[in-house]
């Protein structure tokens, strides 16, 4: 991106430019990083790019996305650069201290939500996310549905910071228990839940060295890796889910497609789970596992 060049370094050129760099990088969505980076040094909504494609960013803009442009070519996502990611039709704050929410997950939110409307109570509705990281499950979950008050635990107190900064952004905040808690333990109130949501680490020791550097070295090995099978922290959270879950409430658990088949055997072995079922993500590929209490 020299800037000798007599031609101008129009918004327009500007994303042709990165966004063949960042192909060139093997970026699986090169034009989009290259559009929210830009919008990003410019402050302005990406869809204001289209109005602009002809102008010209001053010095101070074009410096900041150049060493956007860097540090994404050398393999820092998007997200930890621009401090944000979209999730659910939501804008949620992250670091290196939150998983970045991806797609996949809002599956997740719309298993949960889809099982809080068969809920017909006199009371809140009970609602816990394990692990929440950003708190982007916890929060888009409550955004959606006024009957529930949630309960978000993470074992990172730095998660939980962010978490509870996107709450009070959100102006959720008073709807949302945060606890520094290992899955169930330091978790006292209430007793029982209708609602379990969690997407644990579930990535095998061996899978963890095969990640995308941009995964690996830039988004914390506490929320990825289980052990070494991948199984191990959603075993756990199987074992202590029926104390802690009202009979006919439902344990929602995001997983990966490689592990789907060793947690259904663990889920059948369970005698308190029942009517088992997988959402499938786009790709067809089975990624959350549904169970009932029995």
């Amino acid at each position: 991106m020299s800037e000798s060049q007599a031609e101008p370094w129009t918004v327009l050129r500007l994303l042709d430019w990165t966004t063949e760099f960042f192909k060139r990088k093997g970026s699986s969505s090169p034009r989009l990083d290259a559009e929210v980076l830009l919008s990003h040094a410019r402050q302005c909504e990406r869809i204001e790019l289209y109005t602009a494609f002809a102008e010209e960013p001053d010095e101070e803009q074009r410096v900041a996305f150049r060493e956007m442009v860097r540090r994404r070519g050398e393999g820092m996502p998007v997200a930890q650069l621009v401090g944000y990611r979209e999730f659910y039709s939501t804008r949620f704050r992250v670091n290196d201290a939150t998983l970045i929410p991806r797609p996949e997950t809002e599956h997740l939110v719309v298993e949960a939500l889809d099982c809080a409307r068969q809920f017909s109570l006199d009371r809140p509705l009970q609602v816990i996310d394990v692990g929440t990281g950003s708190g982007a499950i916890a929060i888009s979950v409550v955004q959606n549905c006024e009957s529930a008050e949630m309960t978000a635990v993470d074992v990172s107190e730095d998660a939980l910071e962010i978490a509870r900064w996107n709450a009070q952004k959100h102006q959720v905040v008073d709807r949302i228990q945060f606890l520094h808690s290992d899955l169930f333990s330091n978790v006292e109130q209430p007793d029982r839940f209708d609602i379990v949501c969690s997407n644990p680490p579930y990535v095998s020791e061996a899978e963890y060295s095969e990640l995308a550097p941009t995964v690996r070295d830039f988004e914390p090995r506490l929320a990825l890796v289980s052990g070494p099978e991948g199984t191990e922290v959603i075993a756990r959270l199987l074992q202590q889910v029926p104390d802690r879950l009202h009979v006919g409430g439902r344990l929602i658990v995001e997983l990966s497609p490689m592990i789907a088949a060793a947690c259904e055997e663990i889920a059948l072995a369970n005698p308190a789970f029942g009517d088992l079922r997988f959402i499938k993500d786009l790709d067809g590929h089975r990624r959350v596992l549904s169970l009932k209490r029995v």
